[in-house]
């Protein structure tokens, strides 16, 4: 803990700020993309989300107050930056956000920079059947391997509900693979 406080000092420090937002940007950026990119899908929507979140974390950083870990506030940004930018876009585009999931989903076959198969493909359309927040739990433990403790702080959530969350999506998925 005592190393994390120095990395966010030297954030806060006008003279070693920028070396510690580029050591940070190093250390996150491939797995923010990551966590966005399994929420919105879509390779240039989630660099969008991936600036979008880097910049809120450098104008909030004064505000962090150290109440949970670093690693858990910045995926909490990064969470919440994801599902206000599905919000916005289901709204501009006059649709549902289930609509939305489902012809990204669809348009996930064209995508260059997706490199799954017809099987990845059904279980993103399992997972768009689910409730957002067991969406985003599958997600994080399923993809990212998060353990239910992280997910607890980024989410604010119990770790027994997040498990029972879990569990709950992964009998659903099983269910919608096997009919379909």
């Amino acid at each position: 803990m005592q190393e994390e406080q120095e990395f966010i000092n030297q954030l806060l420090n006008s003279k070693t700020q920028n070396q510690a937002f580029q050591q940070l940007l190093q250390d996150y950026q491939r797995p923010l993309y990551n966590h966005i990119r399994n929420i919105v899908l879509n390779h240039d929507d989630a660099d969008d989300v991936l600036q979008n979140t880097f910049i809120k974390i450098f104008q909030n950083l004064k505000n962090f107050k150290g109440e949970s870990k670093l690693f858990s506030w910045i995926y909490r940004i990064a969470t919440n930056e994801s599902l206000t930018f599905l919000k916005q876009k289901s709204k501009t585009s006059g649709i549902s956000s289930e609509t939305l999931q489902n012809k990204t989903i669809d348009n996930l076959e064209a995508d260059v920079f997706f490199d799954g198969n017809e099987i990845q493909i059904k279980l993103q359309k399992a997972i768009a059947l689910l409730p957002e927040k067991q969406q985003l739990v599958f997600k994080m433990k399923y993809f990212q391997e998060l353990k239910y403790e992280e997910i607890s702080e980024i989410l604010g959530t119990t770790v027994g509900g997040l498990k029972a969350s879990y569990h709950l999506a992964v009998k659903k998925i099983e269910a919608f693979v096997s009919t379909n």
